[in-house]
């Protein structure tokens, strides 16, 4: 029986700032982002917007085409918790409408959980091949103004539909992955932005990706040249790509440019406008890859890595599926990412500097562009969340 992921959708937040405006205001030069990183723009959530409303966005066209019906298990992917407690999920399930009869669950381990959550949703579909699991990968990424980390800084959710014959990918069985003890990247509850050390992640990062192949290599018996692409965990895109050669040069394989480009390029256009979506960024770069792929993948084999600091890495696999062009939400993901709003470097300032009151009060957020879904507000203790769907 075939598992994998049958519906991918994208959505991210409807504001964005050029890093050209951030080069100016830092007083460095633009090439420092577009070319040192590869990236373009970030993404910037409104201040009512967060995790759930870009999650339930994500998931609301498979709400509307009636694709939720079958799902008993909801597994909330993020490391942009919004409650010590309660699973940012819970707000999600209300808001899409979803049955009762669902588990429901948040998970976290930095970037990796969306593929923790994905694994675990296979073998719940294996067990009850007539339902479905939606996993959602949310989260915010977010640094201290003038920070290294700044210009990675985006946010984003997708919505992952995992079924019996999936339409899209179905998820090969064989699976490499790595755990170590490390603090290249981490955020205490008492700060809203994370702490990073850069140089040291990129290490970690590319020695969890080697350990993971390894595994799977051996498990699967396959090699680089049994891949048609790849799809990495995207920091930024460059990362991806230096991970790549890293990869070829362990498996004593030549990569060059345009090669490189076929393998990896049309996974980061996504990722390249909106910025590092932490537990979502792996799987905006499939949705990117199947979305502007000008090859008809059908049958082709994606190499996917997954990282989240801390650390756990994963390497695995998945084939498309015939037909798949018909189940994707491309034109949705282009007019969202075209229409989005530009930013002044004091709107995003004054956008940043906005904190989420933590004083108990009473608030109601002013309404800025959002999907179909915003936070509306706080009272006695309790977040507040407003469906704009008629």
């Amino acid at each position: 029986m075939n598992i994998g992921i049958d519906r991918l959708s994208f959505y991210s937040s409807h504001y964005y700032l050029d890093l050209k405006t951030l080069a100016e205001a830092r007083s460095v030069e633009a090439d420092k982002y577009y070319i040192g990183i590869g990236q373009e723009k970030m993404a910037i959530p409104a201040p009512d917007e967060d995790v759930v409303t870009l999650a339930a966005s994500a998931a609301y066209p498979l709400m509307k085409e009636g694709e939720l019906e079958n799902v008993e298990l909801l597994l909330f992917a993020t490391e942009s918790g919004i409650d010590q407690s309660k699973a940012a999920g819970i707000y999600v399930h209300s808001l899409l409408e979803m049955s009762p009869r669902c588990r429901t669950v948040e998970l976290k381990q930095a970037c990796y959980s969306a593929t923790a959550g994905i694994q675990l949703a296979v073998g719940f579909v294996a067990r009850n091949p007539d339902k479905k699991a939606l996993v959602i990968a949310s989260d915010i990424a977010r640094y201290e103004l003038g920070s290294p980390g700044e210009a990675t800084q985006g946010c984003g959710a997708v919505a992952i539909l995992i079924s019996a014959d999936p339409r899209l990918v179905s998820i090969e069985p064989e699976c490499g992955y790595y755990t170590e003890d490390v603090m290249d990247f981490w955020r205490p509850n008492y700060r809203s932005e994370a702490l990073v050390d850069g140089k040291y992640s990129t290490t970690v990062y590319i020695h969890a990706l080697l350990e993971s192949w390894k595994q799977y290599a051996e498990l699967s018996g396959r090699g680089l040249g049994d891949f048609d692409r790849f799809c990495y965990h995207i920091p930024f895109t460059k990362m991806a790509e230096k991970a790549h050669r890293k990869l070829c040069r362990k498996c004593k394989t030549d990569v060059g440019d345009e090669q490189m480009q076929t393998l990896l390029g049309e996974s980061l256009l996504y990722s390249r406008i909106t910025g590092n979506c932490y537990s979502g960024s792996m799987y905006v770069g499939l949705c990117s890859l199947l979305d502007n792929a000008e090859e008809d993948l059908a049958g082709k084999r994606i190499g996917l890595y997954s990282y989240g600091s801390g650390c756990v890495g994963e390497f695995f696999s998945g084939v498309v599926q015939p037909g798949y062009r018909d189940f994707v939400y491309a034109d949705q993901h282009r007019n969202l990412l075209a229409n989005r709003t530009e930013l002044t470097y004091q709107q995003y300032e004054d956008i940043f500097n906005y904190g989420v009151p933590t004083d108990g009060g009473e608030y109601v957020f002013p309404q800025y562009k959002t999907g179909p879904f915003r936070f509306s507000g706080i009272s006695q203790h309790k977040r507040e969340y407003e469906s704009l769907v008629d």
